[in-house]
């Protein structure tokens, strides 16, 4: 029955007059945990005390409080950004026009066009008088080039009133253009072909060249079997087995071919006749992997006397970053000197990682920076210029290197294999404590903030999938970036990092986005087991006012709780990040488990102070577009040490037509708080209103991810590259 919009009841929705998703515990087992409950009621008065001062009043609210409710990573970024701001340079070109040389990496996340609103504000001069450029590896800002963590706006903005140069500079008096939808800056380029990327740049005598992996991650190279015969191949120049170095991360295994134009390189690279020797993970497989993951979590303790609990466990398979462009760099190493072309987002500890590898004195390295089709955070490392000066430095010419699109999922860097338990626990009616427990594959953090000094500190000992130092680093990521917008009550987030020696990086929102989805399923489950509609359960427990403000808004713009038909379900999810509220409710097409689609989704977000409209529209559209792949159809199969998966065709991400025609963005208006991030903010709420809004019309409970995931096609045989196909040109 459709309910009147005026009608206060809560609405429910077909599967919610039962409560199968709770547990009542056997009762000797209660009473030997009876202790617990009397624990837990004595820590309301502390829990009241330390909470924020605008979170709302509940039975027990988050005890201890939320590290990020303090500082979080996007802090730690401006704090350590702004003593160095002076020196970004900020300079007159003439005709009234000035040029700011941008210290964070433009990855098409539009940061170069919200700087340029924001210093066009800050000067009164009209956003076409504003050039920017991405500044060269430049040492002197210590930590203030590192492009992670959605801080990018936000330290730019805060330093904003420091940048150098700005002193000498004419002020206008054009009105004020934050705020203002605006085209960005690249746009026309982008379309029109003109945008250059690292493999566009001019380097005369740059050379193409493609690598000969290993048919297994991080295999090690013994011979070459056939060099004579692939030397002589048409337009080959050289063959460069890449040397094991023992840098701050080690150079990626492989032997080169640099050739005079990249389909000569791939074929040469597929002719190699190459003796591997086993790598670290031969013979490992998602399931292994889980295996090891699932074990070294701690079990939960019973839960108190006349306590009801909703727990699960979930499994994330690894996912690959996946952005169009695929790793690549040009390096020129000459006897005295090196220069190198690259997206990069650490370019500074780059510099100083080549200058190590080469033992060169760091002013005869350059590093440029280049704007990159994408990174999503895998491009905090530099491994293609670990390969590139290699092979630039043993055949005396500059290298222009490509990982084919088949190695770029299988040999780079990929977000790590997760496996969580999560359980609630409620007592008279309430919440009193959700824990969760997260083992992943530990994350390689050894690009530091972003130099020389930490980065080899966290690499030691070098060569130990797992140190001390990326222990810490990673648990102090974790703990400053995942956060929960909830009251209930003794909260525990636990990260176990097992020590497997995959080549992982920081993944956009690497822990959030599973933890969090993981609570908001746990969330629906929670307020189904209370016979609560999910919409208003989240409202009575969530902590803040802002994250109340955004659910409401959806809930109004998505009328939520209206009649579907079966098969079709809403989903919601909420999320709070980076100093940003945000949520969301989809409507999905499960009449075919198997091939649901999300055809509707309304999101609200609350940035602080909107910069570009149009921009935060932008990344919250390519959140969903990632939530739906990341939760529906992407992830990596791992099967004897090496992803199965080689190319869009077989890592099924989002495509256009499964991106849902009717998509409604609320930005809420500025409210006067600090700034906010972005970039990763956009992918928690959807995933969890994805999830939830399968749950719901399939009755299956989600718990693998994703949770569509065959192998239907045919791989790329271990350690090749794919068959080059030619297409005749018609006459």
């Amino acid at each position: 029955m459709k309910r009147s919009n005026k009608d206060p009841r809560p609405v429910r929705g077909p599967d919610d007059g039962d409560a199968h998703g709770l547990r009542r515990r056997d009762v000797l087992g209660y009473a030997t945990a009876a202790p617990l409950a009397s624990a837990a009621a004595g820590l309301v008065g502390l829990g009241a005390l330390t909470a924020p001062a605008s979170a709302v009043a509940a039975l027990l609210p988050m005890t201890p409080p939320d590290t990020t409710d303090l500082i979080d990573i996007g802090d730690a970024v401006t704090l350590t950004s702004l003593p160095t701001m002076a020196l970004v340079k900020v300079t007159n070109t003439g005709n009234g026009r000035v040029r700011l040389a941008l210290p964070r990496l433009e990855v098409g996340q539009g940061i170069a066009t919200a700087t340029a609103m924001m210093l066009a504000d800050k000067m009164r001069l009209p956003l076409s008088a504003i050039e920017v450029t991405s500044a060269d590896a430049s040492p002197e800002l210590i930590w203030n080039q590192l492009t992670g963590g959605s801080s990018s706006v936000r330290s730019m903005h805060a330093g904003m009133p420091t940048l150098g140069g700005l002193g000498g500079l004419l002020s206008g008096s054009t009105p004020s253009v934050v705020g203002q939808r605006v085209t960005r800056l690249d746009a026309l380029d982008i379309v029109t072909g003109r945008k250059k990327f690292t493999l566009d740049q001019a380097v005369p005598g740059a050379k193409p060249t493609m690598v000969r992996r290993p048919p297994t991650i991080n295999g090690k190279f013994v011979s070459i079997n056939n060099m004579n015969t692939v030397m002589g191949m048409p337009g080959v120049i050289g063959v460069v087995p890449i040397p094991a170095t023992n840098g701050i991360t080690p150079t990626p295994p492989g032997v080169a071919v640099m050739a005079e134009t990249f389909g000569q390189a791939w074929a040469a690279v597929n002719a190699l006749d190459v003796t591997w020797a086993a790598g670290p993970l031969d013979g490992e497989s998602n399931t292994t992997i889980m295996r090891k993951l699932k074990s070294s979590l701690l079990p939960f303790a019973l839960p108190p006397l006349g306590a009801l609990t909703v727990e699960a466990e979930f499994e994330f398979a690894p996912a690959a970053h996946c952005p169009m462009e695929v790793e690549c760099a040009i390096a020129d190493v000459r006897a005295d000197r090196a220069e190198i072309w690259a997206g990069l987002q650490s370019p500074i500890v780059t510099q100083q990682a080549v200058a190590a590898e080469l033992g060169l004195p760091l002013s005869k390295v350059v590093v440029h920076a280049v704007p990159s089709g994408g990174s999503f955070g895998r491009r905090l490392f530099w491994d293609p210029v670990l390969q590139a000066i290699q092979v630039s430095k043993a055949l005396g010419r500059p290298c222009r290197l490509m990982y084919h699109r088949t190695d770029d999922m299988r040999h780079t860097r990929i977000r790590p294999p997760i496996y969580q338990k999560a359980r609630a626990t409620m007592l008279l009616g309430q919440v009193i404590s959700f824990e969760q427990r997260i083992a992943s594959v530990r994350l390689d953090t050894r690009h530091g903030f972003g130099n020389m000094l930490e980065a080899a500190v966290i690499a030691l000992p070098n060569a130990f999938p797992q140190t001390v130092g990326n222990f810490a680093i990673e648990q102090i990521m974790f703990k400053t970036m995942v956060t929960s917008p909830y009251n209930f009550g003794v909260t525990t987030k636990l990260l176990t990092p097992v020590p497997m020696d995959m080549n992982t990086c920081s993944y956009r929102s690497v822990h959030i986005q599973p933890a969090r989805l993981v609570e908001e399923i746990l969330v629906d489950e929670m307020a189904k087991a209370a016979r609560k509609d999910p919409v208003a359960f989240r409202l009575e427990y969530l902590r803040l006012p802002r994250a109340r403000a955004v659910l409401k808004a959806v809930a109004e713009a998505a009328q939520w709780g209206k009649a579907m038909p079966a098969g079709f379900a809403q989903g919601v999810g909420v999320h709070q990040e980076s100093k940003s509220f945000t949520a969301c409710i989809v409507e999905i097409d499960a009449r075919v488990p198997s091939a649901a689609k999300v055809v509707r989704a309304t999101i609200a977000i609350d940035v602080g102070t909107p910069i570009n409209p149009s921009g935060i529209e932008a990344q919250l559209q390519g959140g969903l577009c990632e939530s739906i792949a990341l939760v529906l159809t992407a992830g990596l199969h791992i099967q004897n040490g090496l992803p199965l998966e080689g190319s869009y065709s077989q890592y099924h991400f989002s495509r256009m037509k499964n991106y849902p025609k009717d998509v409604k963005i609320i930005i809420m208006p500025a409210s006067g708080e600090a700034i906010g991030g972005l970039g990763e903010v956009g992918l928690s709420a959807s995933s969890g209103a994805i999830a939830n809004a399968y749950g719901r019309a399939t009755g299956i409970k989600p718990r693998s991810f994703p949770l569509n995931f065959p192998v239907d096609f045919t791989p790329i045989p271990p350690g090749k590259l794919p068959t080059p196909v030619n297409v005749p040109i018609p006459a």
